[in-house]
């Protein structure tokens, strides 16, 4: 009998780590869809005659609609989890990019965004609360590594949109989409994979929701995590939102290169992302939370004034410093909200994709009014609001 549990537990220890790299690599998936959608912006702009306040609007009806989904789905799949549901959210961002690639007006382009923003509202609830399921305890490098394949899927867009649809064509965003069909193949695994976990610990008592501190301390600590997330996003959509067009008035580069410019900033993000988790597993979320909203404050206000070299060196920087917080906070808000998994990641993944979308709305107003530049410098501000970090308070070490 110690044999079979121990094969079991040795069977189950594998399968964790697979399902780990799954929902890793369908983030990837995913998120490449997506950042092909920011990433086309200027050959949108020049195909439909957009200004900067359409290409917001464009950025918030995607990241809006994930936004106010994604709470919702998380409540829904705390109280009952729907395994399948995750192949469905990659297929509606399959059928998003076909609308996109053969898109004849700008009411098109927003109903294709709409589509891949609910795709994006499916997918992250569900698929945090695998990568928890699957840590064994690990809960920073589980998301960390869940998150990075989205940050490498964000990287990843801007290089197809340089090498294949820049040269090809609108319609061959449609091509790309056929990626989606093996990320929906592999989910379809993973919802087995969730089912039969399920099965296996319906036996067992279920984890305590008992709140770590009082009930206000744990809200004030939601709140200043929420701002954090707010901050974070809202700079990082205006970096891939803008970026290409301020590297293309401020520095004269072609189009292409400024993608390979947005490339840089979203690999190094990619990175800092998947250092985040073991660090935080070592440290303590709080550590990391700290040390990346604070530690990119110097580097994000010399940003607007830097040359070209310096600029490539100054945004790898900030990539690898702030994108480490994320995986951090979603990790800390967990743990002050014990088995609320779907809700909390739901609320902060969608929370990042709506600040995120606002801000990228409302920066689109000021680079046609104030001009790029000005954008540039005005969002270098932001990080300073990481100030708040001071605020958080500990969690008991038994936790």
């Amino acid at each position: 009998m110690a044999v079979a549990d121990q094969s079991a537990g040795s069977r189950f220890g594998k399968t964790t780590l697979s399902v780990i790299m799954a929902v890793s690599l369908c983030h990837l998936i995913n998120d490449i869809m997506q950042s092909l959608l920011s990433s086309l912006y200027p050959l949108f702009k020049t195909n439909y005659d957009l200004d900067f306040v359409q290409i917001g609007l464009l950025t918030l009806a995607f990241q809006v609609t994930a936004s106010l989904l994604q709470p919702m789905v998380g409540l829904v799949t705390d109280r009952w989890p729907m395994p399948y549901s995750l192949p469905v959210g990659m297929a509606s961002t399959f059928f998003g990019l076909i609308v996109l690639g053969n898109a004849h007006s700008f009411g098109f382009l927003v109903l294709g965004a709409c589509m891949i923003g609910f795709g994006s509202s499916v997918f992250h609830p569900e698929s945090s609360r695998i990568a928890r399921l699957a840590s064994g305890g690990r809960h920073g490098l589980a998301q960390s590594l869940f998150q990075v394949g989205g940050n490498a899927g964000q990287a990843i867009g801007p290089l197809l949109a340089a090498f294949i649809v820049l040269p090809y064509g609108q319609k061959s965003v449609a091509w790309i989409a056929v990626i989606a069909l093996a990320g929906m193949m592999i989910l379809t695994w993973v919802g087995r994979w969730f089912m039969e976990h399920r099965r296996q610990q319906a036996t067992k008592p279920p984890a305590s929701r008992a709140l770590p501190l009082e009930r206000n301390r744990v809200l004030w600590a939601l709140i200043i995590l929420v701002v954090l997330t707010a901050t974070k996003n809202v700079y990082m959509s205006s970096m891939a939102s803008y970026f290409t067009f301020y590297t293309i008035e401020k520095f004269g580069m072609s189009i292409e290169n400024s993608q390979l410019m947005l490339f840089l900033f979203l690999g190094a993000a990619a990175v800092g992302t998947f250092m985040g988790g073991p660090i935080g597993d070592r440290f303590g979320a709080r550590f990391v939370i700290w040390f990346s909203i604070l530690g990119v404050i110097p580097f994000a206000l010399l940003l607007p004034y830097a040359n070209l070299f310096w600029t490539c060196v100054l945004v790898v920087v900030i990539g690898l410093i702030f994108a480490s917080a994320f995986s951090a906070i979603v990790v800390f808000a967990q743990e002050l909200v014990p088995g609320r998994v779907g809700m909390i990641a739901g609320i902060f993944f969608g929370l990042a994709f709506g600040a995120g979308g606002l801000g990228a709305a409302m920066l689109g107003v000021f680079a046609d009014s104030k001009g790029i530049e000005w954008v540039f410098r005005m969002s270098s501000y932001l990080p300073l609001l990481g100030l708040l970090t001071i605020l958080l308070p500990k969690l008991p070490e038994h936790r």
